[in-house]
């Protein structure tokens, strides 16, 4: 907890700014959200974090929702490394801006949900380079032919 001197002056002046400048920095982070596929990586990347899965790694390439995952809420979602547990997948990172709507990326270590701007086209482009370490995946949306289903 924070420690103020007691003084109603003080926690009145202050305890609002030092709530809105928390709420504002994780919006900040929330909005700030990117994704990069390189040839090595796929990065996920937001102010004052991220996270990195080798694409060599990759197994699995879903669709999925946050809501059908986890409970999510104000803490779950915005927590500081969105690390989240499920009772299908277990735990997860999740840096996402669309909790309806990503993709679950599944790696050697803890899987990843993200929400790019067109998932469709992610996974694909996801897919394709990923098939480019290794041939066949668990589960592969993103594949030739593969039609574009969410699960809801």
């Amino acid at each position: 907890m924070f420690y103020l001197p007691h003084s109603q002056v003080i926690s009145e002046w202050w305890a609002p700014w030092a709530l809105s400048l928390l709420l504002a920095f994780f919006l900040a982070r929330y909005l700030s959200t990117s994704y990069l596929l390189d040839d090595a990586f796929l990065r996920a990347w937001r102010i004052a974090g991220g996270q990195r899965m080798p694409l060599n790694e990759i197994h699995r390439i879903e669709y999925a929702s946050l809501r059908e995952l986890s409970p999510t809420g104000f803490f779950g979602s915005w927590g500081w490394r969105g690390r989240m547990w499920s009772p299908s997948v277990g735990k997860f990172d999740s840096i996402y801006t669309d909790a309806s709507r990503g993709v679950l990326v599944t790696g050697a270590d803890v899987p990843m949900f993200v929400s790019p701007r067109d998932p469709v086209e992610f996974a694909r482009e996801l897919s394709r380079r990923v098939r480019s370490y290794h041939h066949d995946l668990e589960v592969d949306v993103g594949a030739p032919g593969a039609v574009p289903v969410y699960r809801h």
